[in-house]
């Protein structure tokens, strides 16, 4: 059957054979790496703080040790994990339906348009309880994602998308902005603090909101990765295998917003995991693809959210800086350099 070339796209994954497969021993390095790097951040997180709790004390101390451990850092890296790797998942998506390795849902308005709607009734003075706030974020973020679609011509380019995408972020933020000057100026500290993207004073009940959403956007997930990886080989040729472009794109943003919305309800936009992880994730393998790459990213991106934590925490202890911070101030430069390594 007769195909047309793929439309090219600036940035794009070449839609031809990747580059040779590294030798085994390095992809065993790298994967002994992120498990090393996720069980340094993972002990650091648990043992590290006021007060210091010795390893062998993690779980067998006195009260207020297991109080601290049990009640307040357990959930807090749990939360750390799991937001982690819904947005080094989502960032995947995210990059191989529009074929860019810059599509991020903070240029897309979806995380704007999350962080909107959990702003708006705390500075409104609208009275919101906790279990209606991830849809709220939902709202705001498929109002976001919904905006870009619908500017783009419900996908018909990626590269239109990336680009109305970042013009509709930039109009949500402007309303953030808006918002933030409508504020007194203790609804000010929080708005600015949750839009930094936040892990401090986290619960159990933060943790347990989210499994709810986890059992729609995980399935929705496994699905969606096959038809990612025929996106991948460009428009005209998807659809000469039979998918529905423009519907498998909408489906894929669908997911991405299930799997970032819940977790910015809860910890704010945490900046650039999801440009990151993905990036880091097809450094394990070069040559798989959408399957093969997705729980690494999910991997990589708990992993950088963790690790980020550790400062956020103690950096400038007692005051706690917000965990986005330090994503975007470690993830953006080493997520460049991987790109142009990559190149």
């Amino acid at each position: 059957m007769p195909t047309g070339n793929p439309e090219p796209v600036t940035g794009a994954p070449s839609a031809g054979p990747p580059g040779p497969r590294p030798p085994s021993a390095h992809r065993w390095a790298r994967l002994a790496a992120l498990v090393v790097l996720l069980v340094v951040a993972s002990g650091c997180a648990l043992c590290l703080g006021t007060p210091h709790v010795p390893p062998h004390r993690l779980f067998g101390g006195d009260e207020i040790t297991r109080v601290v451990v049990t009640e307040l850092r357990v959930p807090r890296l749990v939360l750390a994990l799991v937001a982690g790797a819904c947005l080094g998942a989502a960032g995947l998506v995210l990059q191989e339906a529009l074929r860019n390795p810059l599509a991020v849902p903070e240029m897309l308005g979806v995380s704007s348009g999350a962080a909107l709607g959990v702003a708006a009734p705390l500075v409104l003075a609208v009275a919101v309880p906790a279990a209606v706030q991830p849809l709220l974020a939902i709202g705001g973020a498929a109002l976001g994602g919904g905006l870009t679609l619908l500017a783009a011509g419900l996908g018909r380019s990626p590269a239109a998308v990336l680009l109305t995408g970042a013009a509709v972020a930039a109009a949500l933020q402007a309303a953030l902005l808006v918002l933030m000057v409508m504020a007194d100026q203790l609804d000010l500290q929080l708005i600015y603090r949750y839009l930094l993207g936040s892990l401090s004073a986290r619960t159990w009940e933060d943790v347990t909101g989210l499994w709810p959403w986890l059992l729609v956007a995980v399935p929705a997930l496994v699905l969606c990765a096959p038809v990612l990886a025929v996106l991948r080989l460009g428009d005209d040729d998807a659809e000469a295998l039979g998918v529905r472009v423009r519907r498998a794109r909408f489906a894929a943003l669908a997911v991405a917003v299930v799997l970032i919305a819940p977790v910015t309800a809860v910890c704010g936009p945490v900046a650039w995991v999801g440009f990151l992880a993905p990036h880091l994730a097809r450094r394990l393998d070069p040559r798989a693809d959408a399957v093969g790459w997705l729980p690494w990213s999910a991997a990589w991106g708990a992993a950088v959210v963790a690790v980020a934590d550790v400062p956020a925490r103690l950096a400038l202890a007692p005051t706690e800086t917000p965990a986005g911070a330090w994503t975007a101030l470690l993830g953006v430069p080493a997520g460049v350099a991987l790109l142009r390594r990559s190149r």
